[in-house]
């Protein structure tokens, strides 16, 4: 999205006909940063010039001012916005400590949007005169007719799959009280037109890239997303263009006359899910009451029956949760939802949530190292688990789910459709979990490191032990992984070769119908479960079994 703002700068001249607007991507995900050499060139060009941190995220935050402070340390000026600065400007009533701190190295910060005000930054800086801090928490922008969000093709073949992204709107109508985007970018629906997604997804195809992550945080409830759907349909039905598209869809979304139809048209391939839990006492403490786990079975058969693939967010830690209860539930996941890919956070107040601006307010602690809020690190006291009870039931939970039997048991139940596309990221979930001991979202199929960058303070391996090392991890993980690949890779051709493998059944993909409710596990498991599978048949609507 920055890139094509200021893309848009560039090609308007905002900075005057006799400026040149040249803009540098880095994407630490993929490439290593090099502060040194970004100020160089930055003073090669006379010291005009500035750096943007995007997106940064709570976790991201202790990472960017370190970044920031070498670059400052050599007069490069540099601006962070993202998440964590709006998300702390919309719910706490003062800054807090470590946004005062990169403020007081010369930091700008920027809180909110860009759309209609990255002009005005970038002529700040071109005087040298960026403000301390820019916001505009309290005037989201339109989106319809905003600069195309687009990336070179050249970025976007460094990640696997060459996927890239853009929102087609944003705002969440719920109010979850762990999440921070309804109250960084609102509650109702701000969104791009038809016409603005059909020129993003022509410039991509332009440049051979047709994977696109639609971003929104919920894609079911931005207000167009039927003449959107439509739209994309034409493209993919009338003019051949083959789409395949990720969106975040909310578990009613089913429910929606001629939406999930219409995204299976539309190309969308992969979905994901906020299941966050099968308990419902902990959804409602949540204020997720939106989920109904008498839907989720249902929810998750229409998705496969048009052909996607489904990835489900999942929470632990909530107040009813403990090592038993939890370990009690994956089993049930996996014998009884049809989940492709199940990804477990740890749950965490982040700034910018409710959760966070309760604790906040009530002064209880939460952990003041930023590093930890990534949903994968206890950061506040639970009222059941010790800190080292929650994170072994979380590290116990991915080692239970992610086994070479239940893998094999999803590729089944793809009943030979989209199979190796359920194996790529199975194993990619798979090696991050079992050989390098990361969350799957912190890794991929290769691990970059570099000996020299550490936190400040932290003491550097020597080269004599680190090569080595970093040699023979890199090496013995590729070979098991390539031992992974030839097992799947087989279990692939062999369900293929199985002439019932469309008739392949168990618990998650027998056809919903009533008396299941008095029978599977996930609800009959806790009181509160079998409270709303008792409630279930007496809604008119599903009266009967569909």
């Amino acid at each position: 999205m920055l890139n094509g703002l200021a893309r848009d700068c560039a090609e308007r001249r905002v900075l005057g006909e006799d400026v040149d607007l040249v803009v540098t991507l880095h994407d630490e995900t993929n490439e290593r940063i090099r502060p040194d050499r970004i100020a160089k060139r930055i003073a090669g060009n006379g010291g005009v010039g500035m750096v943007g941190m995007v997106g940064v995220q709570t976790n991201q935050f202790p990472r960017a001012v370190d970044i920031a402070r070498q670059l400052r340390a050599r007069g490069v000026q540099v601006c962070i916005g993202g998440f964590h600065v709006s998300g702390c400007l919309s719910m706490l009533p003062e800054l807090p400590e470590d946004l005062r701190e990169a403020m007081d190295l010369g930091i700008s910060l920027f809180a909110g949007e860009a759309e209609g005000r990255f002009e005005a930054l970038l002529q700040d800086a071109l005087r040298g005169e960026l403000k301390p801090l820019y916001d505009f928490m309290k005037d989201l922008p339109g989106l319809e007719g905003a600069p195309t969000p687009i990336l070179p093709a050249a970025q976007i073949r460094r990640t696997a799959g060459a996927l890239t992204s853009f929102d087609a709107g944003r705002g969440c109508p719920f109010r979850c009280s762990f999440c921070s985007i309804i109250n960084v970018q609102g509650r109702k629906s701000r969104r791009r037109s038809p016409d603005d997604i059909e020129r993003i997804v022509r410039h991509n195809v332009a440049q051979s890239i047709n994977r696109l992550f639609i971003t929104d945080d919920n894609f079911a409830r931005n207000a167009d997303w039927e003449p959107i759907l439509d739209r994309l349909i034409e493209l993919r039905e009338n003019e051949g263009i083959k789409l395949k598209l990720t969106i975040q869809v909310d578990t009613l979304c089913h429910r929606i006359p001629r939406f999930i139809e219409k995204c299976g048209r539309a190309g969308v391939n992969r979905v994901f899910i906020g299941l966050e839990s099968i308990d419902p006492e902990a959804l409602a403490a949540a204020k997720k009451r939106q989920n109904d786990i008498t839907e989720y079975r249902r929810l998750l058969q229409a998705w496969h029956a048009a052909g996607a693939m489904t990835t489900a967010g999942y929470i632990l830690g909530f107040p009813t949760d403990s090592p038993e209860s939890i370990a009690r539930d994956v089993e049930i996941i996996k014998r009884e939802l049809p989940i492709d890919v199940l990804e477990f956070f740890i749950l965490t107040p982040g700034p910018g949530s409710e959760d966070h601006q309760v604790l906040y307010n009530k002064g209880v602690w939460m952990d003041p190292d930023m590093n930890k809020y990534d949903s994968m690190h206890v950061t506040t006291a639970h009222p059941v688990m010790s800190e080292a009870e929650l994170k072994a039931a979380f590290d116990r939970a991915w080692r239970t789910y992610y086994t070479k039997e239940h893998m094999e048991t999803i590729m089944r139940r793809a009943r030979g459709r989209g199979m190796s596309r359920r194996r790529d990221v199975l194993l990619w979930f798979y090696s991050c979990i079992h050989f390098e001991g990361v969350h799957p979202l912190d890794g991929g199929f290769l691990r970059l490191k570099s000996r020299r960058d550490r936190r400040p303070g932290m003491p550097l391996a020597s080269p004599w032990v680190y090569y080595p090392q970093r040699i023979w991890k890199t090496l013995s993980t590729q070979a098991r992984l390539l031992a992974l690949l030839v097992r799947f890779t087989l279990v692939r051709k062999r369900i293929r070769r199985d002439p019932e493998r469309r008739a392949y059944l168990d618990d998650a993909v027998t056809p919903v119908e009533l008396p299941e409710f008095d029978t599977l596990e996930i609800f009959t498991q806790t009181e509160s479960a079998r409270v709303a599978a008792a409630k279930y048949p007496m809604r008119p609507e599903h009266a009967t079994a569909p």
